[in-house]
Protein backbone atom coordinates (compact mmCIF):
# COMPACT_ATOMS: atom_id res chain seq x y z
CA UNK A 1 0.00 0.00 0.00
CA UNK A 2 1.02 3.59 -0.54
CA UNK A 3 2.63 5.15 1.62
CA UNK A 4 2.98 8.85 -0.37
CA UNK A 5 1.79 11.50 2.14
CA UNK A 6 -0.76 12.62 0.13
CA UNK A 7 -2.76 9.32 0.57
CA UNK A 8 -5.62 9.52 3.22
CA UNK A 9 -5.82 5.94 5.06
CA UNK A 10 -9.46 6.54 5.68
CA UNK A 11 -10.06 6.79 2.21
CA UNK A 12 -7.76 3.58 1.39
CA UNK A 13 -10.02 1.74 3.80
CA UNK A 14 -13.32 2.83 2.47
CA UNK A 15 -12.09 1.78 -0.80
CA UNK A 16 -11.07 -1.78 1.00
CA UNK A 17 -14.72 -1.84 2.12
CA UNK A 18 -16.26 -1.45 -0.83
CA UNK A 19 -13.90 -4.00 -2.61
CA UNK A 20 -15.09 -6.28 -0.15
CA UNK A 21 -18.46 -5.63 -1.10
CA UNK A 22 -17.93 -5.98 -4.65
CA UNK A 23 -16.40 -9.67 -4.40
CA UNK A 24 -19.01 -10.43 -1.60
CA UNK A 25 -21.05 -13.17 -3.67
CA UNK A 26 -24.04 -12.72 -1.68
CA UNK A 27 -23.64 -8.79 -1.26
CA UNK A 28 -25.11 -6.33 -3.44
CA UNK A 29 -23.50 -7.66 -6.45
CA UNK A 30 -25.07 -11.17 -6.27
CA UNK A 31 -26.89 -11.36 -9.35
CA UNK A 32 -23.23 -10.55 -11.61
CA UNK A 33 -21.55 -13.27 -9.70
CA UNK A 34 -24.48 -15.83 -10.36
CA UNK A 35 -23.89 -14.57 -14.02
CA UNK A 36 -20.08 -14.63 -14.12
CA UNK A 37 -19.70 -18.56 -14.64
CA UNK A 38 -21.92 -18.20 -17.67
CA UNK A 39 -20.17 -15.39 -19.18
CA UNK A 40 -16.57 -16.57 -18.35
CA UNK A 41 -16.81 -20.11 -19.98
CA UNK A 42 -18.31 -18.49 -23.05
CA UNK A 43 -14.91 -16.14 -23.45
CA UNK A 44 -12.94 -18.41 -22.50
CA UNK A 45 -14.09 -21.16 -24.39
CA UNK A 46 -14.39 -18.58 -27.76
CA UNK A 47 -10.23 -16.98 -26.98
CA UNK A 48 -9.15 -20.58 -26.80
CA UNK A 49 -10.74 -21.81 -30.05
CA UNK A 50 -9.88 -18.38 -31.83
CA UNK A 51 -6.12 -18.26 -30.56
CA UNK A 52 -5.61 -22.57 -30.72
CA UNK A 53 -5.12 -21.97 -26.31
CA UNK A 54 -5.37 -25.46 -24.81
CA UNK A 55 -7.32 -24.61 -21.27
CA UNK A 56 -6.22 -27.54 -19.51
CA UNK A 57 -2.73 -26.10 -19.63
CA UNK A 58 -1.02 -23.48 -17.10
CA UNK A 59 -1.76 -19.91 -18.04
CA UNK A 60 -3.03 -20.40 -21.77
CA UNK A 61 -3.91 -17.14 -22.32
CA UNK A 62 0.17 -15.95 -22.12
CA UNK A 63 0.87 -13.48 -24.64
CA UNK A 64 -2.52 -12.21 -25.20
CA UNK A 65 -3.41 -8.68 -24.78
CA UNK A 66 -6.91 -8.12 -23.46
CA UNK A 67 -8.95 -5.22 -22.54
CA UNK A 68 -12.09 -5.14 -20.66
CA UNK A 69 -14.31 -2.70 -21.12
CA UNK A 70 -16.19 -1.29 -18.43
CA UNK A 71 -14.14 -3.43 -16.27
CA UNK A 72 -16.37 -2.40 -12.49
CA UNK A 73 -14.44 -4.44 -9.87
CA UNK A 74 -12.51 -6.97 -12.24
CA UNK A 75 -15.13 -9.82 -12.33
CA UNK A 76 -13.65 -10.70 -15.64
CA UNK A 77 -10.56 -9.39 -15.39
CA UNK A 78 -9.21 -11.03 -12.57
CA UNK A 79 -10.13 -14.36 -14.26
CA UNK A 80 -8.11 -13.66 -17.30
CA UNK A 81 -5.15 -12.27 -15.57
CA UNK A 82 -5.10 -15.91 -13.84
CA UNK A 83 -5.25 -17.60 -17.57
CA UNK A 84 -2.12 -15.68 -18.07
CA UNK A 85 -3.18 -12.67 -20.60
CA UNK A 86 -2.04 -9.04 -19.91
CA UNK A 87 -5.00 -6.92 -18.88
CA UNK A 88 -6.42 -3.59 -18.93
CA UNK A 89 -9.05 -3.08 -17.21
CA UNK A 90 -11.00 0.11 -17.94
CA UNK A 91 -14.27 2.12 -16.71
CA UNK A 92 -15.56 5.36 -16.61
CA UNK A 93 -16.67 5.66 -13.10
CA UNK A 94 -13.52 6.74 -10.83
CA UNK A 95 -14.86 4.81 -7.96
CA UNK A 96 -14.51 1.43 -9.63
CA UNK A 97 -10.81 1.64 -10.33
CA UNK A 98 -9.19 1.99 -6.60
CA UNK A 99 -11.64 -0.82 -5.87
CA UNK A 100 -10.07 -3.20 -8.51
CA UNK A 101 -6.60 -2.74 -8.17
CA UNK A 102 -7.08 -2.90 -4.48
CA UNK A 103 -8.50 -6.38 -4.64
CA UNK A 104 -6.19 -7.51 -7.68
CA UNK A 105 -3.28 -6.60 -5.32
CA UNK A 106 -5.11 -8.38 -2.52
CA UNK A 107 -4.65 -11.68 -4.95
CA UNK A 108 -1.25 -10.76 -6.01
CA UNK A 109 -2.13 -10.18 -9.87
CA UNK A 110 -1.17 -7.58 -11.96
CA UNK A 111 -4.04 -5.08 -14.13
CA UNK A 112 -3.60 -2.28 -15.72
CA UNK A 113 -6.73 -1.02 -14.44
CA UNK A 114 -7.17 2.74 -15.52
CA UNK A 115 -10.40 5.28 -14.96
CA UNK A 116 -10.95 5.71 -19.17
CA UNK A 117 -12.92 5.11 -21.91
CA UNK A 118 -13.09 3.37 -25.22
CA UNK A 119 -12.56 6.16 -27.44
CA UNK A 120 -9.72 7.39 -25.40
CA UNK A 121 -7.47 4.52 -25.73
CA UNK A 122 -8.11 4.45 -29.77
CA UNK A 123 -7.57 7.51 -29.54
CA UNK A 124 -4.21 7.10 -27.84
CA UNK A 125 -3.44 4.14 -30.19
CA UNK A 126 -3.33 1.27 -27.86
CA UNK A 127 -4.41 -2.10 -29.86
CA UNK A 128 -5.58 -5.86 -27.78
CA UNK A 129 -5.79 -9.21 -29.06
CA UNK A 130 -9.17 -9.61 -27.23
CA UNK A 131 -11.87 -6.86 -26.25
CA UNK A 132 -14.33 -7.84 -23.71
CA UNK A 133 -17.34 -5.73 -23.92
CA UNK A 134 -19.68 -6.95 -21.57
CA UNK A 135 -23.07 -5.09 -20.65
CA UNK A 136 -22.05 -1.94 -22.08
CA UNK A 137 -23.43 -1.07 -24.89
CA UNK A 138 -26.76 -0.89 -24.31
CA UNK A 139 -25.97 2.24 -22.09
CA UNK A 140 -23.75 3.77 -24.31
CA UNK A 141 -25.50 6.89 -26.57
CA UNK A 142 -24.41 5.69 -30.01
CA UNK A 143 -24.17 2.43 -30.30
CA UNK A 144 -23.07 2.47 -33.83
CA UNK A 145 -19.96 4.28 -32.92
CA UNK A 146 -19.25 2.39 -29.90
CA UNK A 147 -18.52 -0.68 -32.47
CA UNK A 148 -16.36 1.19 -34.91
CA UNK A 149 -14.56 2.18 -31.74
CA UNK A 150 -14.28 -1.30 -30.41
CA UNK A 151 -12.97 -2.15 -33.54
CA UNK A 152 -10.03 0.49 -33.77
CA UNK A 153 -9.05 -1.23 -30.62
CA UNK A 154 -9.20 -4.76 -32.12
CA UNK A 155 -5.49 -5.92 -33.52
CA UNK A 156 -6.14 -7.60 -36.78
CA UNK A 157 -7.29 -11.16 -36.45
CA UNK A 158 -8.35 -10.21 -32.81
CA UNK A 159 -11.63 -11.17 -30.85
CA UNK A 160 -14.27 -9.18 -28.98
CA UNK A 161 -16.89 -10.68 -26.99
CA UNK A 162 -20.25 -8.37 -26.67
CA UNK A 163 -22.94 -9.51 -24.70
CA UNK A 164 -26.28 -7.47 -24.03
CA UNK A 165 -29.91 -7.50 -24.03
CA UNK A 166 -32.78 -8.28 -26.45
CA UNK A 167 -35.34 -5.91 -27.33
CA UNK A 168 -38.99 -7.21 -26.82
CA UNK A 169 -41.63 -8.36 -24.91
CA UNK A 170 -40.10 -10.90 -22.68
CA UNK A 171 -37.03 -8.94 -21.95
CA UNK A 172 -38.67 -5.92 -20.74
CA UNK A 173 -40.71 -8.43 -18.07
CA UNK A 174 -37.37 -10.13 -17.02
CA UNK A 175 -34.72 -7.68 -17.21
CA UNK A 176 -36.95 -4.25 -16.23
CA UNK A 177 -39.78 -5.40 -14.23
CA UNK A 178 -38.46 -8.98 -12.82
CA UNK A 179 -34.55 -7.85 -12.26
CA UNK A 180 -35.56 -4.07 -10.83
CA UNK A 181 -39.15 -4.01 -9.37
CA UNK A 182 -40.33 -7.14 -8.45
CA UNK A 183 -36.63 -9.42 -7.44
CA UNK A 184 -34.85 -5.79 -6.74
CA UNK A 185 -31.69 -7.16 -8.66
CA UNK A 186 -30.92 -3.98 -9.57
CA UNK A 187 -31.54 -0.23 -9.28
CA UNK A 188 -34.62 0.81 -10.71
CA UNK A 189 -33.46 2.44 -13.71
CA UNK A 190 -30.85 0.97 -14.42
CA UNK A 191 -31.62 -0.15 -17.74
CA UNK A 192 -33.66 1.82 -20.81
CA UNK A 193 -35.42 -1.05 -22.65
CA UNK A 194 -35.95 1.34 -25.72
CA UNK A 195 -31.98 0.87 -25.54
CA UNK A 196 -31.66 -2.78 -25.85
CA UNK A 197 -30.85 -4.02 -28.85
CA UNK A 198 -31.99 -7.19 -30.49
CA UNK A 199 -29.60 -10.29 -32.26
CA UNK A 200 -30.00 -8.67 -35.57
CA UNK A 201 -29.52 -5.16 -34.40
CA UNK A 202 -26.05 -6.44 -32.78
CA UNK A 203 -24.79 -7.97 -35.59
CA UNK A 204 -25.83 -5.44 -38.32
CA UNK A 205 -24.03 -2.99 -35.88
CA UNK A 206 -20.56 -4.98 -35.94
CA UNK A 207 -20.69 -5.83 -39.85
CA UNK A 208 -20.81 -2.14 -40.37
CA UNK A 209 -18.07 -1.31 -38.21
CA UNK A 210 -15.76 -3.80 -40.02
CA UNK A 211 -16.40 -6.93 -37.88
CA UNK A 212 -17.31 -9.98 -38.83
CA UNK A 213 -20.00 -12.13 -36.81
CA UNK A 214 -18.68 -15.83 -35.82
CA UNK A 215 -21.06 -16.84 -33.23
CA UNK A 216 -24.06 -15.78 -30.73
CA UNK A 217 -25.50 -17.54 -27.56
CA UNK A 218 -28.17 -16.88 -25.20
CA UNK A 219 -27.65 -16.79 -21.39
CA UNK A 220 -31.04 -18.10 -19.68
CA UNK A 221 -31.96 -17.71 -16.17
CA UNK A 222 -33.57 -21.05 -14.27
CA UNK A 223 -35.56 -20.23 -11.97
CA UNK A 224 -35.87 -23.65 -10.43
CA UNK A 225 -31.82 -24.43 -9.98
CA UNK A 226 -31.51 -20.30 -9.84
CA UNK A 227 -28.75 -20.12 -12.05
CA UNK A 228 -27.72 -19.13 -15.65
CA UNK A 229 -26.69 -21.68 -18.30
CA UNK A 230 -26.02 -21.34 -21.89
CA UNK A 231 -28.21 -21.81 -24.80
CA UNK A 232 -27.82 -22.16 -28.60
CA UNK A 233 -31.16 -21.35 -29.13
CA UNK A 234 -32.74 -18.69 -26.49
CA UNK A 235 -31.50 -15.45 -26.84
CA UNK A 236 -34.57 -13.96 -25.60
CA UNK A 237 -33.25 -11.83 -22.74
CA UNK A 238 -29.65 -12.01 -21.98
CA UNK A 239 -27.49 -12.96 -24.93
CA UNK A 240 -23.63 -12.74 -26.03
CA UNK A 241 -21.94 -12.36 -29.33
CA UNK A 242 -18.25 -13.66 -30.75
CA UNK A 243 -17.01 -11.46 -33.69
CA UNK A 244 -13.42 -10.87 -35.08
CA UNK A 245 -11.46 -8.20 -37.28
CA UNK A 246 -10.52 -9.67 -40.31
CA UNK A 247 -6.58 -9.74 -40.38
CA UNK A 248 -6.72 -8.12 -44.09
Amino acid sequence: MPTDSSVDPAEIAKFEAMAAEWWNPEGKFKPLHMLNPCRLQYVTDQIAAEFGRDTTKPRPFAGLRILDIGCGGGLLSEPMARLGAEVMGADPAPRNIPVARIHAEQEGLEIDYRNTTAEALAEAGESFDVVLNMEVIEHVPDPAAFAVTCRKLLKPGGLMICSTINRNAKSFAMAIVGAEYVMRWLPRGTHEWRKFITPDELYGLLRDAGLEPVDRKGFVFNPLRWSWGISASDLSVNYVTASTRPAA
